[in-house]
Formats: C-alpha cells, sequence, structure tokens
C-alpha cells in the first residue's frame, strides 16, 4: 500500500511539474494587419502584459496580407505556440486560417475583425473580440449633433460627410450608427451626403471628400463621420483645403488623434472616441490563455463597449488613464 501511495504521490507530482512547465514555456502569437496603427500597438502593448501577469510568451507577428498571415502559423507552430489571437487582414481568409490553426491543434480567437467564410457569411463558431461598432458610432453622432448646437449652426447651411468603406463591417456598422444617431437627434436626412473611400487612410479620404465638397459649394458647414481618425483627419484636410475655418467644420473619431489635438491652433478635428485597445489586447489574450492553459472554451462573442470623448480639453488625461500617456 505504501509503495502505491509513493507511486500515487509520483504520478501527481509529475503532473504538476509538467502543468508548471507549460505554464512555464507557454507561447502565444497575436498577429495584427497595421502594426504601424496606434491602436494594434495598444492591442501588442496589452497582450504582453496578460503575459507577463499570467505567465506566458506573446510572440507579436505583422500579417499585411493573405500569405503573410499563413506563414505566420506556419512560424507560430515551428517556435511552439499553442494558439493565437489575429486581427486579420482580410476577414474571407477566415476558413483558410482555422483549417490551417486546426492542422497544427492550435485555438484561435479572432479580435476586431470576424472571419467570414467563402460565402461571405459570418464564422460565429470562432470566438471573437470585437468593439461594438453601431454603439461607437451612435456615440459618434450625438456628440457630433450636439458640439454643433453648441456653436449655433443653422441646420440649413450644414451638411454630413460620411467617409464610408461598407465592404468593412465595422465600418459599415461605425458609419451607418453614427448617421442613425443624427437622423434620431433632428438633423435633415437629406444633407447626409456619403461617399465612398478607396482606402482607409488619410490619402484615400482626402481624395473622397475632395470629390463631395466640389458637388455642395452651398454647404458651409460640416459635420465629417468615418470609421477611424484617418478618414475623418482625411476629410478635415480636404476642407482645409477649400478654405473652411476650424469653426466651420466638426470632426471626431477613434484612435489616432493625439497629434491634431496637441497643436496649437484648434482644427476641424474636434475629437475623438477613444476606444479600448487596451481591454481588446488583454481581454482576448487572457481568454486564449484560459483556453489553452485551463481548458476554459471562451464565448463565442466578447462585445466591448468602453468608449470615451477625448478633446483638446482632456486628452492627456484621458489618454494617460488608458495606459498611453507616453504616446
Amino acid at each position: 500500500m505504501h509503495k502505491f501511495t509513493k507511486a500515487l504521490a509520483a504520478i501527481g507530482l509529475a503532473a504538476v511539474m509538467s502543468q508548471s512547465a507549460m505554464a512555464e514555456n507557454l507561447k502565444l502569437g497575436f498577429l495584427v494587419k497595421q502594426p504601424e496603427e496606434p491602436w494594434f500597438q495598444t492591442e501588442w502593448k496589452f497582450a504582453d502584459k496578460a503575459g507577463k501577469d499570467l505567465g506566458f510568451e506573446v510572440i507579436k507577428i505583422a500579417v499585411p496580407d493573405g500569405e503573410k498571415t499563413l506563414n505566420a502559423i506556419d512560424s507560430l507552430a515551428a517556435s511552439g505556440a499553442k494558439g493565437f489571437v489575429i486581427c486579420t487582414p482580410d476577414p474571407k481568409l477566415g476558413s483558410a486560417i482555422v483549417a490551417k490553426a486546426r492542422g497544427y491543434d492550435m485555438k484561435v480567437i479572432a479580435v476586431d475583425d470576424q472571419f467570414v467564410n467563402a460565402k461571405g457569411k459570418p464564422m460565429d463558431t470562432v470566438p471573437l473580440v470585437m468593439m461594438a461598432a453601431t454603439k461607437i458610432g451612435e456615440r459618434q453622432g450625438q456628440e457630433l449633433y450636439k458640439e454643433m448646437q453648441k456653436r449655433g449652426w443653422d441646420v440649413k447651411e450644414s451638411a454630413v460627410m460620411a467617409i464610408t468603406s461598407n465592404e468593412l463591417d465595422t465600418a459599415r456598422r461605425r458609419t451607418t450608427g453614427s448617421m442613425d444617431a443624427l437622423k434620431a437627434a433632428g438633423f435633415p436626412e437629406k444633407q447626409i451626403y456619403q461617399v465612398p473611400t478607396k482606402s482607409n487612410d488619410i490619402p484615400g479620404a482626402f481624395d473622397a471628400a475632395n470629390s463631395m465638397l466640389v458637388q455642395h459649394p452651398e454647404v458651409k458647414h460640416w459635420l465629417i463621420v468615418g470609421m477611424n481618425d484617418s478618414t475623418v483627419l482625411g476629410g478635415v484636410r480636404a476642407t482645409e483645403g477649400q478654405g473652411f475655418k476650424a469653426s466651420d467644420i466638426i470632426g471626431i473619431n477613434g484612435v489616432d488623434a493625439v497629434s491634431e489635438l496637441s497643436k496649437a491652433q484648434a482644427t476641424g478635428f474636434y475629437g475623438s472616441l477613444l476606444p479600448s485597445p487596451d481591454v481588446h489586447g488583454y481581454k482576448s489574450s487572457e481568454m486564449l490563455y484560459n483556453w489553452v492553459a485551463k481548458g476554459v472554451e471562451p464565448t463565442k462573442f466578447t462585445e466591448v463597449t468602453d468608449v470615451v470623448l477625448i478633446t483638446r480639453d482632456n486628452f492627456k488625461e484621458e489618454l494617460e488613464k488608458k495606459g498611453l500617456g507616453g504616446k
């Protein structure tokens, strides 16, 4: 009996040691499509924080296209990673990403953008951490309307320029939410103009906005809506080029606004809705860790609603709260 007890103890000790070795050497990937964007830099920063808090190594890889995405999964497998969080460069890569991950017995969590299958249907079997784009868009619309009223603009001389990217689900929900909130507040629907951008960056939005401005020379005040700060900034730059003053433009959106809000003179970029890349980075990494190390399967959809309006008056303080004060 004594020998049997000893044997059980040895087995138990071996299991504990094996688990502790796994935790000590556990590697998890975090793949993002645009590492130069502050949003993704912040996600990486807080994924690292989760790694330090929980005891795993984060392997960070940029995946700007499909080929690099699939190669990155090969690299993760070669380095012994047990799973990864990914913001895919193209949601249609979902099936290929899942198939490759399964081949290596790796767990996958999508962040920011949901995978879609070959028919364009959402792959809701893959756990997803995503901002509540519609709700954040609605808040954007409400804040635009509030600031317009504060400035005492004549609605008849005002219009909304919505720079859209409707092929991206998150972008579509963001801008639609904003336009819906403006209409609900009483802004005339016939004065809400949509213009698609070829790319979700400043040059793409600048070109789109210029094409809209020349069509509506009668508008004296513009509210600018876009899916990210770059699209809103592109719109603001276009209005500046056409001679509009900052007091006649209100653009609000969400992440990379620090340099604009820090300028000595106010611009048409009134403020930014700061979402929670910190929550996305930490939460998705923590969920993946619990899934890999403890067998706790994550919920299929985690919606992040935290958002705060930052303006010239409060942005330093609010960024500090997010741990972004050094940016």
